[in-house]
């Protein structure tokens, strides 16, 4: 499919702060199947394919314990390429003694899963986008049980890792305000509104996705930001086509007085919710 591809904006890497950087990884390597790229004493970079960095996880010298609920990472997701590859990493995860939750969201159908730290996981397959539903602007999903045994049919025992052509599907977010966070991603940084939940939760893309980025206060409305010593999100990623588009950007978000900070290869804001975003080419 094409929505992890240029012209669309979506996210490429997710950032993470971790307690222990020696037991996140085995965690990272043994169980989710990711491949070190890169390793430094405090950090280290993750991949499938052994080039593309999709996960950096950042070990935190002292570590501030939360006191409540902040805002932040409520998952990233992995998408598989395949229903085989999710067949083969279920039945990974049984014979790991590996506690996951499942679901079925008719677009998608997804396991969920904690890291050490609780940074929260999600590890998902696509149905065709032909085979999903669109009632105008906003595309039909839903939170169902997942029918395991019909994807454990598919498995043929080869789980090996993730395999080369997993992608970061999407981040989601857990905000404080999701007025202020809506106006951020639509008018600031051009996201669609696709489909909402309640009046709690909604989901955004670009290039008639089912979601690029998820956003909620099921947890979180009215939280402070996440601490810079606070486990969780870090920063994460989004792909820009081009400079034109840049500049329209940060024009948008100056409107709204969103902080803009100049990087090679592109720009960093934060949203509302203190959700740091690195926009890169």
């Amino acid at each position: 499919m094409h929505f992890h591809e240029k012209p669309n904006t979506y996210v490429t890497n997710v950032e993470i702060k971790v307690s222990d950087l020696q037991r996140s990884l085995t965690y990272y390597r043994e169980i989710i199947g990711f491949k070190v790229l890169q390793q430094e004493s405090t950090r280290a970079t993750l991949t499938a394919d052994g080039k593309t960095a999709l996960l950096t996880i950042v070990q935190l010298q002292s570590v501030e314990q939360k006191i409540r609920t902040t805002s932040g990472l409520y998952h990233f997701a992995l998408l598989l390429p395949t229903r085989r590859d999710l067949a083969n990493i279920i039945t990974h995860f049984r014979e790991a003694g590996v506690y996951f939750g499942a679901s079925d969201h008719d677009v998608s159908e997804a396991l969920y899963l904690q890291d050490p730290d609780e940074n929260g996981i999600e590890i998902y397959v696509d149905r065709p986008a032909s085979d999903w539903t669109w009632r105008s602007d906003q595309v039909y999903m839903v939170t169902e049980p997942l029918n395991i045994q019909s994807i454990l049919v598919e498995a043929n025992g080869g789980w090996d890792g993730l395999p080369a052509n997993t992608v970061m599907g999407h981040i989601h977010l857990s905000v404080s305000n999701l007025a202020a966070a809506v106006e951020f991603y639509t008018k600031g940084l051009g996201f669609d509104i696709v489909t909402r939940y309640g009046k709690q939760a909604l989901f955004i893309s670009t290039g008639r996705y089912h979601h690029h980025i998820g956003l909620n206060t099921w947890y979180s409305e009215g939280a402070p930001k996440l601490g810079e010593n606070q486990i969780g999100l870090k920063t994460y990623t989004l792909r820009l086509d081009n400079e034109v588009q840049a500049n329209t950007l940060k024009a948008n978000l100056r409107q709204l007085g969103a902080p803009i900070i100049n990087m090679d290869g592109g720009f960093q804001t934060e949203d509302p919710a203190g959700n740091v975003i690195l926009l890169k080419f």
